[in-house]
């Protein structure tokens, strides 16, 4: 059984506010650890129920934020950026049994611990075929394409709460409890590496390669802080602008759906200017 393991950082033990996770502050540097035991933990509870390779995604900003001399041994890890397939990279192998999405949290506009979609606030909304859709819900249409289900989750209540609609059946930790987009109960590091660690193990029942579902037409829609980013957005072929903040575009299939996001995402960013945004 070969696993793989897609870690954000903001749904990461301890982390509640902008500075716990962007890269080169203080903060962050503290951070850092207690994002990779969330990792460690789950690693060692998936080889425990059986996966004979667990290998790690990045999926956080730079990707370059777990601390490799301090991964678990067994496992290996993709660090660093750019990637085909982005917060998922790795599964298009085709031979990923299953997929835990570590860290992860609410999308753009929900009430969750650092709530967001790719961008922090530039992005204020996604939606796929009409649902409100977190990196989680894009990412688990992606992965179902490849035939490989999603096992775990973790994050804050929230975003556990969010994988009911991707993930049902995952196992799911909470590892702090949702106070505010920059507030959380926190458990502390040895509570919640045995609380990850118990549920990969069990988690690991749930794996094994699926049919892959059939690329299907979908239509994202997505919207911006500005009418200046969604003009931005809007150079991409395909994507439509629906409004003044708003733009959307259709796709034949998770796979191409994601990547559009990708770029979408990107030309927002660099569209952005300081302070006014």
């Amino acid at each position: 059984m070969k696993i793989l393991i897609s870690a954000d950082m903001e749904g990461a033990t301890g982390v509640t506010w902008p500075a716990d996770c962007e890269p080169g502050t203080e903060q962050w540097q503290r951070c850092r650890s207690m994002f990779t035991s969330d990792v460690n933990a789950a690693i060692g509870g998936l080889l425990d129920g059986g996966a004979g390779e667990v290998f790690v995604n990045e999926a956080h900003a730079t990707m370059r934020n777990l601390l490799l001399e301090d991964l678990d041994e067994r496992a290996t890890m993709i660090t660093g950026r750019h990637k085909e397939l982005s917060m998922v990279e790795g599964v298009q192998s085709g031979d990923v049994d299953g997929i835990v999405f570590l860290g992860y949290h609410c999308g753009a506009g929900e009430d969750g611990v650092l709530a967001h979609t790719y961008l922090p606030n530039a992005i204020t909304g996604v939606w796929l075929d009409g649902a409100p859709a977190s990196e989680g819900y894009l990412n688990a249409a992606v992965v179902a394409e490849f035939g490989t289900p999603v096992v775990l989750v973790t994050g804050d209540d929230r975003a556990c709460e969010d994988a009911e609609t991707y993930a049902p059946d995952a196992r799911k930790v909470a590892v702090k409890d949702h106070v505010s987009r920059y507030a959380a109960r926190c458990r502390p590091p040895a509570r919640t590496a045995a609380a990850i660690g118990a549920a990969a193990r069990s988690a690991m029942d749930l794996a094994g390669s699926v049919e892959p579902a059939a690329p299907r037409p979908m239509v994202l829609e997505v919207e911006t802080d500005s009418a200046h980013l969604a003009q931005a957005a809007a150079i991409v072929p395909g994507v439509e602008r629906t409004g003044v903040r708003t733009v959307r575009y259709a796709a034949p299939g998770a796979y191409e759906m994601i990547r559009c996001f990708k770029a979408l995402a990107t030309l927002i960013s660099q569209a952005m200017e300081e302070r006014y945004g």
